[in-house]
């Protein structure tokens, strides 16, 4: 830590007179840069996808990310469906993801579905958002061990 050899704040020098303590407290700053350090790990794992799914397993390799941002269209345990987070109707998913991806219709698509799921349900989002016109569209899982 830091030591002075000098009494009070000031330093005598040779003239007699005051010059001021050249060294500097880092204590108050590195106080600081914890509680920084702290509440960035408190709130980084908070910044994940915002709807909780429990993904089925499976062996499949991962995709590589080759698109900057996939669409992801999540559904639910109790069936109900968002882009991103915010939730549509089955109805209006079309149309949604058709006015996001007007410059780019080769967007990749990402579907993530609960595993309790009813397969008839997911495959018939799937089924209607492929005969939309998207091409690119992927079914997410876990990695299974």
């Amino acid at each position: 830590m830091g030591m002075s050899t000098g009494g009070g704040g000031y330093n005598k020098g040779r003239g007699g007179g005051y010059r001021p303590m050249a060294e500097i407290n880092v204590t108050p700053m590195v106080d600081v840069m914890l509680v920084l350090l702290i509440i960035f790990m408190v709130a980084a794992p908070l910044l994940t996808a915002g709807v909780p799914i429990d993904l089925p397993d499976s062996k499949a390799k991962a995709i590589s990310d080759e698109d900057n941002k996939p669409l992801e269209v999540s559904i639910a345990k109790d069936g109900r469906i968002f882009v991103g987070e915010t939730e549509v109707t089955e109805e209006r998913i079309i149309i949604i993801l058709t006015s996001m991806t007007e410059d780019n219709p080769d967007r990749r698509i990402y579907i993530r579905a609960d595993k309790s799921l009813d397969y008839g349900k997911v495959m018939r989002i799937l089924g209607n958002i492929n005969g939309a016109g998207f091409n690119k569209v992927a079914l997410i899982s876990e990695s299974g061990s």
